[in-house]
């Protein structure tokens, strides 16, 4: 995803990076800018993307919810290792330059106890590597219970056991999720999210759920009890076993969980009911819908309501044109700041069927 464009910085206050190394990695943008101002560029970059193209009204945008925690919030980094004959055995993030490996010693804006973590991870890591590895991707992750886990050296080394997965609380749920699962990277501004999925009408009729791209389960195992039922589909193995435990341990009857492509499953599993209301998640990777899913989607009748999740304003931008364009209205516009000091911005959508 492209950087917000520079002319969005010009009457931004500078202040003192916290992180020694911004400016050479990939990771932060914003680390030189005070919060209020990034908020205030991220809520103009995305009015700007969707507004004029989608003749969208400024009404229809909500003010961006900042995150709880503007440093030390993500719960997961992936770090990259490589060998090399100069300088050893070298582990750190992508430099702006996209050639090679910066080395870190922390990181400001992945949770604090990750952050302490990566000196030891070196340590670890150096007893663990084999002679014939060369490069790899070290996932570091953490939970509500502070436990920091990693993998990446060696085969399944990211699959975790049931006694050690991660999880976090969603209100009386407890959801959980591993090293090779999709998961939402910053805990502390999920209990905003969900506060605003659940203020909106259509929960008031229990409809039918269809949480798509449903990963571990996070929005069908939350949301179950605001919902008569709920189908989860997801494609991803790993993710699908989350799912099931998840429903098991929450005891959410009303979940069926279906493995396998959205474009596929959904039309099988789909039952358009008179009388019943029906809405669906769409919860995409950030390259946004396939061109077949979005035409699916986007030409489906029978589903009132559409909550389209992305992390990606882009790739956003480009899906809410089909829908629109099929007749879909966008009701609401609702940013939530998921990645402060990086240029990613989530946002939840609200459409309604023509």
């Amino acid at each position: 995803m492209d950087p917000i464009p520079e002319d969005y910085n010009l009457l931004a206050e500078e202040v003192r990076p916290l992180c020694p190394v911004f400016g050479l990695c990939q990771g932060c943008s914003y680390q030189n800018i005070p919060y209020p101002d990034e908020l205030r560029q991220k809520e103009q970059w995305l009015k700007d993307l969707l507004a004029a193209p989608l003749a969208v009204a400024d009404s229809k945008f909500s003010p961006i919810v900042p995150s709880p925690r503007s440093y030390y919030y993500r719960n997961r980094i992936d770090l990259k290792l490589k060998r090399t004959k100069e300088r050893g055995v070298l582990i750190g993030f992508t430099p702006v330059e996209h050639r090679g490996i910066l080395p870190v010693e922390a990181c400001f804006i992945a949770e604090k106890n990750i952050s302490d973590f990566i000196p030891a991870l070196k340590k670890d890591v150096m007893k663990r590597l084999p002679d014939k590895y060369r490069i790899a991707n070290v996932v570091v992750r953490t939970g509500d219970d502070g436990r920091v886990l990693w993998g990446g050296i060696g085969r399944r080394s990211c699959c975790l056991s049931q006694d050690d997965y991660l999880w976090t609380r969603i209100a009386d749920k407890k959801i959980f999720y591993s090293l090779d699962t999709f998961f939402q990277a910053n805990l502390s501004i999920l209990p905003e999210l969900f506060k605003a999925i659940c203020s909106l009408d259509f929960w008031r009729q229990a409809p039918v759920f269809y949480d798509l791209y449903g990963g571990v389960g996070l929005f069908a195992i939350g949301l179950a009890d605001q919902a008569e039922r709920v189908i989860l589909i997801e494609e991803n193995p790993s993710s699908v076993t989350l799912a099931r435990y998840n429903r098991k341990v929450n005891n959410a009857v009303n979940v069926r969980i279906m493995e396998g492509k959205v474009e596929d499953k959904l039309p099988e599993y789909f039952k358009n009911e008179p009388g019943k209301v029906k809405a669906a998640m769409i919860d995409p990777p950030r390259a946004g819908l396939s061109a077949r899913a979005c035409r699916q989607l986007a030409q489906m009748r029978g589903i009132d309501h559409i909550l389209y999740l992305s992390c990606s304003p882009e790739s956003l931008a480009r899906d809410l044109t089909s829908f629109v364009q099929q007749g879909w209205n966008i009701k609401q516009i609702m940013p939530f700041d998921f990645f402060p000091k990086t240029k990613h911005l989530e946002t939840l959508v609200l459409l309604s069927g023509g």
